[in-house]
């Protein structure tokens, strides 16, 4: 009668562990497609990028069938023509301004309707992509100044 006890307690025991391993099976795939998938992302937006390279317009890349335009990086090669008109107009608000400028008075100059926050979060957006890129700063309080 006991080993009938031990036999059921070890299927049970391999039952749950068949389970478990099915489920880390299942999360293994599925973090293995997400990478094919950011792998064919990056090679794409690669070639679009080299492709692109001599262009001085802005290099709109392919992702997940969507137009993206790539700002680039402030270099000695890339002028201020290589950005996008939007970007373009916010960087010279920001350099016409005297001193450090919020994203409110920035949305304000180009129309946008400020008295609603969730209006201004693309704007912030577009401001902070210049920050990272190197054509703007963007200073601890939040606010943003041009680079010389």
């Amino acid at each position: 009668m006991q080993e009938r006890q031990w036999i059921t307690a070890r299927r049970s025991e391999l039952d749950a562990l068949a389970e478990q391993l099915t489920k880390q099976l299942q999360e293994g795939q599925v973090e293995r497609d997400e990478l094919a998938i950011a792998e064919r992302v990056l090679k794409r937006l690669a070639e679009q990028a080299q492709a692109g390279a001599g262009a001085v317009a802005p290099v709109a890349a392919q992702v997940a069938g969507r137009a993206v335009l790539l700002i680039p990086h402030r270099s000695g090669a890339a002028g201020e023509g290589a950005l996008p008109g939007d970007y373009r107009r916010i960087l010279a608000i920001v350099r016409e301004a005297d001193g450090a400028v919020q994203v409110r008075a920035v949305g304000e100059q180009l129309g946008l309707n400020t008295s609603v926050r969730g209006k201004l979060e693309s704007l912030r957006a577009k401001m902070t992509k210049l920050a990272d890129r190197g054509w703007l700063h963007k200073r601890p309080d939040g606010r943003f100044t041009a680079r010389p």
